[in-house]
């Protein structure tokens, strides 16, 4: 897919801002100032980025125990977001929630899961009630490849396929179920061929590449608002350890992007196409930066939760 002025830069902002959260996170939490260690999914910005840039805000969606990139992409507010990491009362969750159990319904963010597989159910669920309330809403399930082998992946697609429920199931395969590789865990190689067992559309989309994430995913999107149903699209994709030597965004030039870097990928793109200039994605980068202390700032103002607090926002009214 060629590139075009459809919100790129925005979408460049989203995968900078992913990242730098993240790495911002992770320090705070080796400070000790978060208290409960990072998830960090750093390398998977783009397929976050490009699958949530293809909905609506009232479209839903669920996540993982790695769930900040989806959040940021989804719109979440990342000072809220950094607060309730440092499990403070103006948190996005008030505290509540930490980064495996963030939400924000307002936004279509059903929640964050620490279990595995735990948020297909839910977005089957919310995509069964958009389908009842007779418009055309979808709802998204965010999974890796090791939940592609728990029994919900299979009795949830099972039933969207026979329901043709308005749900696209989104399996960022990295290679990896925390320290299980998918070589010894996996059946085969691409975990889109198992949508043919339940006679739905399977995709593998390079995850890296965030305008061929958002092309596919506009497909899988105008089939689940027109009623045929779900797809289960695969992004391909990789994860850097936080400890691992990784590369900055300000260190793009006119050469090729480092290999599997989805900023740097985008990046060379919008240089080589005149969509900015490197001055200007370094005013986004600056920018980015600086919106990530203020959040920091923002959390660390912030109250810890009153005991007395344990129980609002448990039942709905």
């Amino acid at each position: 897919m060629s590139l075009d002025d459809r919100n790129v830069l925005e979408m460049y902002r989203q995968m900078v801002t992913i990242r730098a959260f993240i790495r911002r996170a992770a320090e705070e939490s080796k400070l000790g100032n978060i208290p409960a260690p990072m998830q960090a999914h750093e390398g998977e910005e783009a397929s976050a980025v490009g699958i949530c840039a293809a909905l609506r805000q009232q479209d839903r969606i669920t996540s993982t125990h790695r769930s900040l990139g989806h959040s940021i992409a989804k719109g979440m507010d990342i000072r809220g977001m950094m607060a309730e990491l440092y499990g403070r009362s103006n948190g996005i969750c008030r505290g509540k929630g930490g980064a495996m159990h963030l939400a924000d319904f307002k936004l279509g963010m059903m929640g964050a899961n620490g279990i595995v597989g735990g948020g297909l159910p839910i977005a089957t669920g919310a995509a069964l009630a958009a389908q009842m309330d007779g418009g055309d809403d979808v709802a998204v399930a965010f999974f890796g490849d090791g939940a592609s082998n728990e029994g919900t992946f299979h009795s949830c697609i099972n039933l969207a396929s026979i329901w043709k429920l308005p749900v696209i199931y989104v399996c960022e395969n990295n290679g990896w179920a925390i320290a299980v590789p998918a070589s010894y865990a996996l059946s085969v190689e691409d975990v889109s061929v198992r949508a043919v067992s339940y006679g739905i559309p399977g995709i593998t989309v390079d995850g890296t590449d965030v305008l061929a994430v958002r092309e596919t995913m506009e497909q899988a999107v105008e089939r689940a608002r027109t009623g045929g149903g779900p797809t289960l699209l695969e992004c391909k994709t990789y994860r850097k350890y936080v400890d691992d030597e990784s590369t900055d965004v300000e260190s793009a030039s006119s050469s090729n992007p480092s290999l599997n870097d989805p900023i740097l990928t985008l990046r060379y793109k919008i240089l080589e196409q005149g969509l900015a200039s490197s001055s200007d994605l370094a005013d986004i980068d600056r920018e980015v930066l600086s919106s990530v202390d203020d959040a920091v700032d923002f959390a660390k103002a912030g109250d810890v939760p009153l005991p007395e607090d344990a129980l609002t926002q448990v039942f709905a009214s």
